[in-house]
């Protein structure tokens, strides 16, 4: 299913929620990228501080990808009701 994301949150809820389908925990997921659960756990969170690279290499493991795009028409309330 494809989703959108305009906010940091919106691509940490994204992402917990293909871990979680996928079966992972943050534990299972961080040792897979050679992470510590505790890195898992603030890109989750949306912390704002995640490294550009650590995203990529989470996204690789669950099978996601980036695309990049023109914003679509649709308010931030539509998008949100996806999440």
């Amino acid at each position: 299913m494809e989703q959108i994301a305009r906010a940091t949150e919106q691509i940490a809820a994204a992402i917990r929620r293909e871990r979680r389908r996928c079966g992972f925990t943050q534990e299972q997921l961080g040792a897979k990228v050679k992470l510590r659960q505790a890195t898992i756990s603030k890109l989750e969170s949306g912390e704002p501080a995640t490294r550009l690279q650590t995203l990529l290499d989470v996204m690789r493991v669950l099978n996601l990808e980036l695309v990049i795009r023109p914003r679509t028409k649709a308010s931030a309330g539509d998008i949100e009701g996806l999440f």
